[in-house]
């Protein structure tokens, strides 16, 4: 029997149009959708009426569900993965996935869409040419120093992910870290309230420390 095919689904970052008609046609086609936050998805599916079923694959059972979809995949059953929102394996428990599934010889195919790095990148006015991306900083103090001084040291365009309640806090790190630099922080991309704001970063901590800090961040460098 023929090992069925895992698809890496993009998904919109906010804004439900933003996907594509081969996403749609794959996630109606496949026998299961794993996903990383079944709620979510079941928004996007239900705005498309598109009924395939769930299951949830997260960081704390990617583990032991990625058995079960290997399974299914070596049954000849398709499978869908999809993240919260944007490109799977990304910053996200997909990459465990993908990676066992290579191992045992299982077809991937990427369906290319939306990234949040992508789209704040060609906004932000930075070089694109080159550029490095480092998802959330650490989190504990001597990790995430070392990595401050690495990217105090980067000659490419650097992109985070952030967090609304850590944004001031690592804005401050960078300030200590990199000097006063031009910098872009994009919030909540394609959604209702989506901002972009370019400027110096103390200028950037005493605009956000002054309207408050709301949504999901992106930081060029």
């Amino acid at each position: 029997m023929n090992s069925g095919t895992l698809y890496i689904v993009s998904t919109p970052i906010g804004n439900l149009k933003d996907i594509s008609l081969r996403a749609l046609e794959i996630l109606e086609d496949v026998y299961l959708i794993a996903a990383e936050d079944t709620r979510q998805t079941r928004k996007l599916l239900s705005h498309y009426k598109i009924k395939t079923p769930l299951l949830s694959y997260f960081d704390y059972n990617k583990i032991a569900r990625a058995d079960v979809l290997i399974e299914k995949l070596k049954q000849g059953r398709d499978v869908a993965l999809v993240c919260n929102a944007g490109t799977p394996c990304i910053n996200d428990p997909g990459f465990y996935l993908a990676g066992l599934a290579i191992k045992e010889d299982i077809t991937l195919v990427p369906i290319p869409g939306a990234s949040a790095l992508l789209a704040a990148l060609v906004i932000s006015g930075a070089a694109p040419d080159r550029f490095v991306f480092e998802g959330y900083l650490p989190r504990k103090s001597k990790k995430r120093e070392n990595r401050l001084k690495e990217i105090a040291e980067e000659k490419r365009t650097v992109i985070l992910y952030e967090a609304p309640h850590r944004l001031l806090k690592t804005l401050k790190d960078l300030l200590n870290f990199l000097g006063d630099k031009q910098i872009a922080i994009c919030r909540e991309l394609t959604k209702k309230f989506e901002e972009v704001k370019r400027g110096r970063i103390s200028e950037l901590i005493a605009y956000f420390e002054k309207k408050g800090v709301r949504g999901e961040f992106v930081i060029v460098i």
